[in-house]
């Protein structure tokens, strides 16, 4: 079964917002989607240059032409510029009614206005009320409820206030509200909830769009309204967290993210074992494991945290003079490796994977011949403050290394322990096989293969 969604907005051309926002969450969500064009804009991360809206009479053409062949299941709208133009939408949703989430666009996130006050005071009395969801921002919710929110109490009242309008369901989004969280306000039929969020670091150029769409997605593929909302708000946190790097203003969201790592699994699970077939060819790799044995690990695109780490449970032990792995890997089984590669990534760094082996003087010289860079920390001079949080130590170590190499990309990094804590050497790389090629290296110029 094909799901199937309309985009009712404004075509970016700058890729970050609107249409093209929505289509990519579309597909993230294996959704078909659709569009009709309400205006071409000339944007990019910084600016609109300019806005030309298309005649209400051809909007009306393009919701004829994807209904009368191809249907949709739900629908959305983003910038609708003009009250003719809005009142062909609402004309249309009348005659056809279907599921239907507002995204009441006002601004752009970098100012422009992206409608008019006459074309919004038709939304609130034409549009709103046929719909199912609406998602404005704290200025949206504003304007649409006619007097200022200043806190969360000031949202679940704009909420009702909104709700009375006709539409089924609210939901203020808090984004714009002060706070080291996130709290969106839900108000659906009478009753109010919170959704609470961390706030995440990232670029939000087209996240009104991408968390409409969202929504609009998971209806279409037969979700409650709740469920979808709850489910909308967890992908557009990762859509900002890992928005695109792009353009000199503000950074666009990233709604494939989610759909990169989760088709990655399988890849990386097949290159580690892959490359742990090669290790275990290595002779005299054996002299090289160290105490608390090794592990390889590599993580997805974009992770979260050490659950998008895949390494081997049972780690990797000596076996007669070379080395085996007793289990398959698997993801989130790994800590300090883990931490060393996301903290990696979190500084800029291709660095998806890594091996540890023991650290000898003999094999950092080695490492100097052959070329590579050699980042290197003393867990002795690790603060007392960051001794005290779990798993802080790594990635401070990491960062201190970084720093002593001159901000370059590391090859290895090394340090020669603490008390209690083995000395140790890290080997770096794009994906497993490169970690592999600079273990075979060092094993060479060390004579030992």
């Amino acid at each position: 079964m094909v799901f199937k969604a309309l985009t009712i907005a404004g075509s970016d051309s700058g890729g970050g917002a609107g249409i093209q926002a929505d289509l990519k969450t579309f597909n993230a969500l294996k959704v078909y989607g659709l569009t009709v064009i309400t205006a071409v804009t000339a944007q990019n991360t910084v600016e609109v240059r300019s806005i030309y809206p298309l005649p209400a009479e051809f909007i009306r053409y393009q919701l004829e032409a994807v209904a009368y062949d191809i249907g949709f299941d739900s629908a959305k709208t983003g910038m609708i510029y003009g009250e003719d133009q809005i009142d062909a939408i609402a004309r249309f949703f009348y005659e056809n009614p279907k599921p239907l989430v507002i995204d009441p666009v006002y601004k752009a996130t970098v100012g422009a206005d992206l409608t008019t006050s006459k074309a919004y005071e038709v939304l609130k009395h034409k549009l709103i009320p046929l719909a199912t969801v609406i998602t404005p921002n704290i200025d949206e919710a504003s304007i649409l409820a006619g007097f200022k929110i200043d806190d969360i109490d000031d949202a679940v009242k704009a909420a009702e206030a909104i709700a009375e309008l006709g539409c089924e369901t609210v939901v203020v989004k808090g984004g714009h509200l002060k706070g080291d969280r996130v709290v969106d306000v839900v108000y659906r039929r009478g009753r109010v909830r919170f959704l609470e969020s961390i706030r995440v670091e990232g670029g939000t150029h087209g996240a009104g769009c991408s968390f409409s769409a969202a929504i609009t997605a998971y209806i279409a593929r037969g979700l409650p309204i709740d469920e979808a909302i709850d489910r909308a708000k967890e992908f557009i946190i990762d859509a900002i967290r890992f928005s695109e790097s792009i353009g000199r203003g503000v950074k666009p969201v990233n709604p494939l993210a989610t759909l990169y790592r989760d088709s990655e699994r399988f890849r990386i699970v097949s290159m580690l074992e892959e490359a742990m077939s090669r290790l275990e060819g290595l002779k005299n790799l054996s002299k090289l494991i160290p105490e608390v044995r090794s592990n390889l690990v590599m993580s997805l695109p974009y992770p979260r945290g050490l659950e998008d780490v895949a390494g081997y449970p049972s780690r990797i032990a000596p076996y007669r003079d070379g080395v085996k792995a007793f289990s398959k890997p698997e993801f989130g089984v790994s800590k300090h490796l883990a931490r060393a590669v996301l903290e990696l990534q979190k500084l800029g760094f291709d660095i998806r994977s890594a091996i540890n082996i023991r650290y000898s003087e003999e094999l950092i010289e080695a490492c100097r011949r052959i070329g590579f860079k050699i980042g290197f920390y003393d867990r002795r001079e690790e603060p007392e403050d960051i001794k005290k949080i779990e798993g802080a130590t790594i990635p401070w170590g990491i960062r201190r290394a970084i720093e002593n190499l001159g901000g370059c990309k590391p090859d290895i990094i090394y340090h020669m322990g603490d008390w209690g804590k083995e000395p140790m050497i890290l080997i770096l790389g794009r994906d497993p096989s490169e970690v592999v090629d600079k273990l075979e290296t060092i094993l060479k110029a060390i004579g030992d293969n």
